[in-house]
């Protein structure tokens, strides 16, 4: 595009973007913040994305695309570096939170989602997103159950949707009470949820057992 300063690609801008809608929410988010962050007039970033909504709306998409990437490749890179489905599965859990690292920059992103949620084009993104994420834990939940870690016979589909509730209700239970870390939070109700669909007793590192008399 013509004017479009050399070094400085769209992929920079969005991730700017993201750290400043974080920050401030996309109510406080400005061109000017993002122009600042990576070293762009305004204007520039006028002629790129048209004005903060089409700025806004560049990221819903981003993020969209990454959701179907990672949704391709995470099950399997997690599964690697976990050594189950299931110790794979919290950590996708736990991937998909780690922007949230206080229950101020939970409360921005989730005003994103408000957006997304209110405006067609913004949800058509934000339910690709949803949509990848149940492809993956799907695709963990059932390689638990060919592994033995989940009982025969799981509803797969059903469970799935359990744990994605699980995880958008632990991350505003834990904004609200503010008890210890997100990825605490979300190791803990991810035990809870899979209790009753393990086929054994399941060792989650960090907890102890008592040693027989």
């Amino acid at each position: 595009m013509a004017g479009r300063p050399r070094g400085v690609d769209d992929s920079v801008i969005l991730r700017a973007t993201a750290d400043i809608v974080g920050r401030v929410g996309p109510a406080g988010l400005t061109l000017a913040a993002v122009a600042r962050e990576v070293g762009l007039v305004p204007g520039t970033l006028m002629q790129r994305f048209g004005s903060k909504r089409g700025l806004l709306l560049a990221l819903a998409e981003r993020a969209a695309e990454s959701a179907r990437d990672q949704a391709r490749t995470s099950p399997e890179r997690l599964r690697r570096a976990n050594g189950s489905a299931l110790a794979a599965l919290t950590a996708l859990l736990v991937e998909s939170m780690e922007p949230m690292t206080t229950p101020q920059t939970y409360a921005n992103h989730l005003a994103f989602l408000c957006l997304d949620l209110g405006e067609p084009e913004f949800h058509a993104h934000a339910l690709t997103v949803h949509r990848a994420e149940r492809r993956a834990v799907e695709e963990l939940l059932t390689a638990a159950v060919a592994a033995g870690e989940l009982r025969a016979g799981t509803d797969v589909g059903a469970l799935a949707l359990s744990v994605q509730a699980m995880s958008a209700g632990a991350g505003l239970v834990w904004a609200l009470d503010r008890e210890g870390t997100l990825e605490q939070r979300i190791r803990q109700e991810i035990d809870v949820v899979l209790a009753h669909h393990v086929s054994s007793p399941v060792h989650r590192p960090g907890h102890c057992e008592l040693e027989e008399a």
